[in-house]
């Protein structure tokens, strides 16, 4: 369904666009978090946990900033985890203040073995589009992305 909005013809475009990206994320998530809870896990721990598997450890800020996170909010998801012994923390030896998250064995089996599950229903969830129109929608979501960082 368009916007009903009656703005100048920018507005109604970037609205409409804004209301069917909205929709479809969480359609797409709507399909994935069941599969998630039943493995007792959020969308953002498993985040966390598959940033460090593909990235290696990484601290707590840059967390934050790759799942667009507040330094409060990635703090909560990482202490989740630290209780599930799937991550642990370690203090920069250079930088005290610096807080690296690194994997633990048993939280990098969990996303070894979890990961391809997930991204299998991923790839599911966007069957609905041509392998075209998903690299299409991947490119437009970055630029938007890139146009609007560092914007406050």
């Amino acid at each position: 369904m368009a916007t009903r909005f009656q703005g100048s013809p920018g507005e109604t475009r970037a609205l409409d666009a804004y209301i069917k990206l909205m929709r479809a994320a969480n359609s797409v998530a709507g399909r994935l978090e069941p599969h998630l809870k039943a493995l007792g896990m959020t969308t953002r721990q498993f985040g966390v946990l598959e940033a460090l598997l593909h990235l290696g450890p990484l601290q707590q800020h840059e967390l934050g900033k790759k799942l667009l996170v507040s330094r409060a909010n990635v703090t909560l998801i990482v202490d989740q985890l630290v209780r599930r012994s799937l991550v642990r923390r370690e203090r920069e030896r250079d930088d005290r203040r610096c807080i690296r998250v690194h994997l633990t064995p048993e939280g990098r089996r969990w996303i070894r073995k979890n990961f391809p599950l997930h991204a299998a229903r991923i790839a599911d969830a966007f069957a609905g589009i041509s392998a075209g129109d998903q690299e299409r929608l991947a490119r437009l979501c970055r630029d938007l992305g890139l146009s609007l960082s560092g914007d406050d």
